[in-house]
């Protein structure tokens, strides 16, 4: 490992070389590639650069010990003690640092969710978690934009598709993939009796065309009348588009726009998300050792939350995490989760990689 930490500090220095370097400046794309490298970089070389300083600190205050001024011996030993507690601190801190980073993370995401069992019931809770993940993304300063979605006459969703704008997203979203439990009495119920309902949800990273090329033959077109309640230019004007991947067979329809342009962007960009997810996949069933140390980014048929509306409690089923603030996370503040499946993957990470012992 700590090799591995001066090659860092190698490749940082020739970053920032490249950064003042006229060529680099000139060419934009290099520039944005060498500001990210540099900007992921830096805390790892400012973090060992801290460790050095204390091991350096270490080693003079161990040879005070020799000193024959009992004073001087006491106060070896404390900052001995303070120094080693700090040592181990950004031991630890390097270890995460180092832990190989989910080249995905900095996308943007395709979030799709889907009313499972349950009817209406299971409509109206997939609308609850739509508004908590708005919440969530707007706080974090992220745009939300509604691809296609279908309601219900009670105001569910039974099914909505809707792009999550902003760096780093789709680490925050990822381990949202999977179904989410909902028990509560519907409004509906007359005797109530708290029924289970479920709802599915998908999140993709957004996939460039540099990343996934699709050749256009290969896409059957459709367009048509769009459905549904809406304002001006439904059910007028064939704007709404729909998209068939011949060799795959995946399907993309969408009809939230006025214009049959903006349709036909927004259903490629599902489709290549789509496409791209099927690649990701594979991969990581080539790699089933890796997948096993993956936190509900795999499967995305497992039961991974429940929400349980009379005791007020929300469980994440793959940690054994429960907590009591129901009303607060469905306002959008699923950061508790968020942290705790991240450190969790981290920790099984790490497992995988040399650890770097102070």
């Amino acid at each position: 490992m700590f090799e591995k930490l001066e090659g860092v500090v190698k490749r940082f220095a020739e970053i920032e070389k490249m950064l003042s370097d006229p060529k680099t400046l000139q060419d934009r794309s290099a520039y944005e590639m060498c500001s990210r490298e540099h900007a992921e970089l830096s805390p790892v070389v400012e973090a060992f650069g801290q460790y050095q300083k204390v091991v350096d600190d270490l080693d003079s205050s161990k040879e005070l010990l020799a000193d024959d001024d009992p004073d001087i011996k006491a106060m070896a030993k404390e900052e001995i003690a303070s120094l080693t507690e700090r040592c181990d601190e950004l031991a630890g801190q390097l270890n995460r640092l180092m832990v190989p980073k989910d080249p995905l993370d900095d996308k943007n995401v395709i979030l799709e969710i889907r009313a499972g069992t349950g009817g209406e019931e299971a409509a109206l809770f997939a609308g609850d978690l739509f508004r908590m993940y708005g919440r969530y993304a707007e706080g974090r300063g992220w745009k939300v934009e509604i691809v296609t979605h279908h309601v219900t006459g009670t105001g569910g969703l039974k099914e909505v598709i809707a792009m999550v704008t902003g760096r780093g997203a789709y680490s925050c979203f990822k381990y949202e993939s999977g179904t989410h439990r909902v028990q509560r009495v519907p409004s509906t119920e007359t005797q109530g009796r708290i029924h289970t309902s479920a709802v599915t949800v998908a999140v993709l990273p957004e996939a460039e065309e540099v990343e996934l090329d699709i050749d256009p033959n290969e896409i059957k077109v459709d367009v048509y009348r769009s459905s549904g309640p809406g304002g001006q230019s439904v059910n007028t004007t064939d704007s709404a588009v729909r998209l068939t991947h011949l060799p795959s067979g995946l399907v993309v329809t969408c009809q939230d726009e006025k214009s049959q342009h903006k349709n036909k962007v927004k259903a490629m960009k599902v489709l290549r998300a789509r496409l791209f997810d099927q690649m990701v996949q594979e991969q990581h069933s080539l790699r089933s050792e890796a997948r096993k140390t993956q936190v509900g980014t795999g499967d995305r048929s497992g039961r991974i939350r429940t929400y349980n509306f009379p005791q007020g409690r929300v469980t994440d089923h793959r940690i054994g995490l429960t907590l009591y603030k129901l009303d607060d996370i469905l306002q959008g503040n699923i950061d508790p989760f968020v942290e705790a499946l991240t450190t969790h993957h981290q920790a099984a990470a790490m497992q995988q990689v040399a650890s770097f012992e102070p």
